[in-house]
């Protein structure tokens, strides 16, 4: 088992007098999110309760609650930008998001992935019960190579959208029983997920063989990463198909072979990080095992993808 900055807490108005409920209520949805404007239907007696697992680099937050309206203003999104995306789906009861003058509601079933740097109103009916995950901003627009913030409603009753509302379920029931290290191991698998039913949105008429191609390539990048000699050429030759159909498979998906083996040793390098068995390894030395020519080339790239550096990341794991 691995050590890390891991929490798990349940925050209910349950526990609070009853006019006091809209702020507490306020104060819990601010400090896990951005600033926003509450509009409740009912100030006194408001019931509502979350929760939340976190980790350094991801919350995932189940909550329940009564009828309430999320409001992102203009004036917020430029006093407190946030960039962050969230992907966040009901269980029961309905949503209605409004934004970019246009309003989609949101039923069991469906999940949508959205930043918060842009105005919204989001309205739910009483004790709506749902799902949220807050992803960096880097863990969708790297892999998607985007350049703008996505936005998307995604399918969660079929294929990988069922897969992806599966995980997410197993992975909040299971909070108590798992540690920082085993819970963004399976949040990184079900962000990749993620994307990859956001690239088959904006790919329609992608072809099914690519996409299955697509899916043994990532697998088979993910098992062998820590091979040196990894390459485009070699995942093609053991797969057995030609290098152009693995291009052709990861260009839809908005990635190369190459990037695909940096994201996958990147996070095996994470890995390394946070297990005490590595700990006399030097970062140059993790960098020459994964493939990266010198420690300031691995640490400019995870800086890039994680927001920190291979080094701070290590002294705050030994510091818990």
């Amino acid at each position: 088992m691995r050590a890390g900055t891991y929490s798990v807490a349940t925050h209910s108005t349950a526990h609070v007098e009853p006019r006091e409920r809209a702020d507490f209520w306020s104060e819990q949805v601010d400090s896990r999110h951005t600033r926003l404007d509450f509009r409740y239907a009912r100030r006194d007696g408001f019931r509502g309760e979350l929760t939340s697992q976190r980790s350094a680099d991801y919350e995932l937050i189940g909550w329940r609650s009564d009828r309430i309206e999320y409001v992102r203003t203009p004036g917020l999104v430029r006093q407190d930008p946030a960039p962050d995306y969230r992907f966040l789906f009901p269980l029961e009861g309905e949503m209605t998001l409004r934004h970019s003058g246009q309003e989609a509601r949101l039923a069991p079933g469906f999940g949508r992935l959205m930043t918060l740097d842009a105005p919204f109103e989001l309205l739910h009916d009483s004790m709506l019960s749902g799902v949220i995950l807050s992803i960096p901003a880097r863990g969708i627009d790297g892999p998607l190579n985007r350049k703008a913030p996505l936005d998307a409603e995604l399918d969660l009753t079929t294929g990988l959208g069922r897969v992806l509302h599966g995980m997410l379920l197993s992975l909040h029931a299971e909070r108590t029983r798992l540690d920082a290290a085993q819970f963004d191991a399976v949040a990184d698998r079900a962000v990749e997920l993620l994307c990859m039913v956001a690239a088959g949105d904006d790919r329609p008429d992608a072809p099914d063989h690519l996409a299955q191609v697509e899916a043994a390539i990532r697998r088979y990048a993910r098992e062998h990463a820590a091979e040196p000699d990894l390459s485009g050429a070699s995942m093609a030759h053991a797969l057995g198909w030609s290098l152009r159909q693995v291009q052709l498979a990861l260009q839809r998906a908005g990635t190369t072979p190459r990037e695909l083996i940096r994201e996958e040793r990147l996070r095996v390098v994470r890995d390394r990080l946070q297990r005490p068995e590595y700990t006399h390894m030097t970062i140059s030395e993790l960098a020459c095992a994964l493939g990266f020519s010198s420690a300031s080339a691995l640490s400019t790239a995870f800086r890039r993808r994680f927001g920190t550096s291979p080094r701070e990341l290590r002294r705050r794991y030994r510091q818990v």
